[in-house]
């Protein structure tokens, strides 16, 4: 099967580029039948779909002969998480983001067929589909598992495969890759609009025709995005939604200018303006959804990225070096000569109506897009790596001022400039905004960019709020953009309360004894094994008469400790309890008998001299789990008078995320040293042990801690919530949108 798969993709690559060259020979000579180009264009397509059934097939038989299958599934995966392997690694994500372009060329044939845009249209798309197709070529899902692994015996299948990374088994990663490839591919629409105009002279096509597509590219790649932020505040435990992550930050950089190229759009439909930005827009935001993919997908942030895959050869890297260089000539020829021919219209200058508020919102958008790209592509030529404060910095005031755009715009009227009925009409609003703004600063707001932001957050609320109820007594096929702007308001409000306001405390739970956080009650009660291995930490939580009980999650993988938060959501806060490790601590243990001894250098204890000698690696134990576990030990030798003594006490590094720590008795000292904490010498840098040391007789029974992160969230609600109302209102837009186109 793997040789087939193989074989549907090189149809497909071949009958894509003999759909775009017959649609452009077409386009070039405007005469002639697209059913040619049209067939081709289908075959490519079944060729594609039968390619991803094949590799489906294999995933779900576990044919560990395909390379692909072996090294992102196991036979323990249940079926979403099979299926999920399918573009868990690059040569399956090529292959995943074919397919959305293919289906997506289905529906655009039909649609530009119907406007007499068909082959100019359809000769760019697909190009881009035969760019991305080549891409899977080269990287391709089907190669055998020999030919991955040179290494492996020859001619011998695996029992079982590597399996998928413990940290996309997941619900949201289920859905966030395919939504976010989805978004990708349709980015490829509205610049294929956007050059098929520049080809063919036909300037309005991308606020008239190509804008349902653009909305719609939009709301599923800002939705993609938002799922990966759910699930890394649900997933990966370190208490956030977004931490500025140069991949994380190459997916939001076409989001930005492509929001911005459908304000643009907009005002392009009503005064005619923005005709030469639009187009730029439209080629520089799919340039950024390549270069995101050259980021994410050349190996180039390794250094960088959490998410970043491996380097995938010199073949993937060089072309899409290629892919981003034919953009960038072809988008700039194009614009070249048809510039003058762009030249708007002489119209009366004024400044303060909606098409230049839109227009300077669509720049705040644009410069927050050139700081993320600044930051992001950073590393690629420095060793330094910026920091997120940068970016929370730098792009605090641009989302001030847009916030303001929003809300005064829509007071402000289309090519008339009238400043004074402007603010009559948004003194209201204004005066409930500083009310409600001065609450907030009652409730505890006290920095000044907070109280700004703020401000200008619910002011857009309450102006689109306002709007929006006109709306409904009118025409509430309008209503779309006032819900999405609503949902912006909620989203930016929510970013102000979890950013600035929320908790953190680190904490230990010893067992069953309750400790005080934040106005909680925690108590640790114990460890339960789940059904696929791992363990939960039970803790209950108390606050004001109310209980309620969490179960965050540690294990061990090939990818090291793992660890998987808990969260309880309540209408206006989250609690978050994130684990951190599972400590073994003897009772009476002085918090001052701690001692740190350099490799080779001794100390004294009293009068007994001691010295640490070497780490003990050889050493063999089992976890609290009764498995097998890493045994680090430390020999540390004692000396007192002529007498002498050797004591190797150890750490046991558990599956589980527990650490055991075993003290070990010393007669010289009489008590027992316990290896508390290590460092491993690097170049000049000596090793050190921490010992602990506790005076008396016999070793104390040890006692089980729950080490965690716990944190108190306020609104996180409105970020989740301010998402959702985006997209309903890009829903009722790209209906209402494409029902005028």
């Amino acid at each position: 099967m793997t040789v087939l798969g193989h074989w549907f993709v090189l149809v497909a690559l071949v009958t894509a580029a003999g759909s775009a060259l017959a649609y452009a020979l077409l386009a070039l000579n405007r005469i002639g039948s697209p059913a040619g180009a049209r067939v081709l264009l289908h075959l490519s397509t079944i060729a594609v779909v039968f390619s991803s059934v094949v590799l489906v097939l294999q995933l779900l038989q576990h044919d560990y002969s395909n390379g692909y299958v072996y090294s992102y599934s196991d036979r323990s995966l249940p079926l979403h998480y099979l299926l999920s392997s399918f573009y868990a690694g690059q040569e399956g994500s090529f292959l995943f983001w074919s397919l959305c372009l293919t289906v997506f060329a289905l529906f655009l044939w039909r649609t530009t067929s119907k406007r007499g845009n068909e082959p100019w249209v359809m000769a760019v798309f697909m190009t881009v589909t035969f760019g991305m197709l080549l891409l899977v070529a080269i990287k391709s899902p089907f190669r055998s598992l020999w030919e991955m692994f040179p290494q492996a015996p020859a001619g011998k299948i695996p029992s079982d495969g590597r399996g998928l990374n413990p940290l996309l088994q997941n619900f949201w990663m289920v859905i966030h890759p395919p939504v976010l490839f989805l978004g990708f591919a349709a980015m490829g629409v509205p610049f294929a609009f956007g050059v098929a105009g520049l080809w063919k002279k036909e300037y309005s096509i991308l606020c008239m025709q190509a804008l349902p597509w653009l909305l719609s590219a939009v709301a599923i790649l800002g939705l993609g995005i938002m799922l990966g932020g759910y699930w890394a505040y649900g997933v990966l435990g370190w208490g956030g939604y977004w931490g500025w992550d140069p991949v994380e930050n190459s997916s939001l950089i076409p989001w930005l200018t492509s929001i911005a190229l459908v304000h643009t759009s907009l005002a392009q439909l009503r005064t005619s303006k923005y005709v030469r930005t639009n187009f730029i827009l439209a080629i520089a935001s799919f340039f950024f959804v390549m270069y995101s993919t050259f980021l994410t997908r050349s190996g180039i942030l390794g250094d960088a990225s959490v998410h970043s895959f491996t380097d995938p050869g010199a073949g993937v890297y060089w072309l899409l070096l290629v892919v981003l260089a034919l953009i960038v000539v072809v988008g700039v020829s194009l614009l070249a000569v048809r510039w003058k021919g762009m030249k708007p219209e002489e119209s009366a200058r004024a400044f303060l109506t909606r098409e230049t508020a839109l227009g300077a919102g669509a720049l705040a958008l644009v410069l927050s897009a050139l700081v993320v790209l600044f930051g992001t592509t950073l590393p690629i030529f420095s060793t330094t790596r910026v920091e997120p404060s940068f970016y929370d910095t730098t792009n605090l005031p641009i989302a001030v001022a847009m916030v303001v755009l929003i809300g005064f715009s829509l007071h402000m009227q289309w090519e008339a400039a009238d400043g004074g009925e402007t603010l009559r009409r948004s003194w209201k609003t204004l005066l409930i905004s500083l009310l409600l703004t001065a609450i907030l600063v009652v409730g505890g707001v006290r920095d000044a960019m907070m109280m700004v932001f703020s401000f200008a957050s619910i002011f857009a609320l309450a102006v689109n709020v306002e709007m929006g109820y006109r709306i409904v007594r009118g025409d509430p096929r309008f209503l779309g953009g006032k819900i999405a702007h609503i949902g912006l308001a909620f989203f930016f409000l929510g970013v102000i309360s979890t950013g600035k306001y929320s908790t953190k405390d680190k904490l230990e739970l010893p067992l069953n004894e309750p400790q005080q956080v934040q106005g909680y009650t925690l108590t640790y009660t114990g460890q339960k094994i789940l059904p696929d291995g791992k363990s939960a930490y039970l803790v209950s939580a108390q606050q004001n008469g109310r209980r309620f009980d969490l179960a965050p999650v540690m294990y061990q993988s090939q990818q090291g400790l793992m660890r998987n938060p808990d969260i309880v959501s309540f209408l206006t806060t989250d609690f978050y309890l994130s684990p951190v490790s599972l400590e073994e601590r003897n009772a009476g243990m002085a918090a001052g008998d701690t001692y740190t001894l350099v490799k080779g250098e001794g100390i004294l204890l009293g009068d007994v001299r001691v010295i640490f000698r070497a780490f003990d690696m050889g050493q063999h134990g089992q976890d609290m789990t009764g498995q097998e576990a890493m045994t680090v030990g430390a020999i540390i030798e004692l000396a007192h008078g002529a007498e002498s003594e050797t004591v190797a006490p150890v750490i046991i590094y558990g599956r589980a995320g527990g650490n055991d720590y075993r003290p070990i008795p010393s007669r010289l000292l009489g008590g027992t040293l316990q290896l508390v904490g290590m460092n491993v010498g690097m170049g000049t840098t000596p090793s050190t042990v921490t010992v602990a040391l506790r005076h008396g007789q016999g070793t104390a029974p040890a006692r089980e801690s729950l080490l965690v992160e716990a944190s108190v969230k306020p609104f996180i609600s409105l970020i989740w919530g301010g998402t959702i109302l985006m997209m309903v209102g890009f829903v009722l837009a790209i209906l209402k949108r494409s029902k005028e186109a």
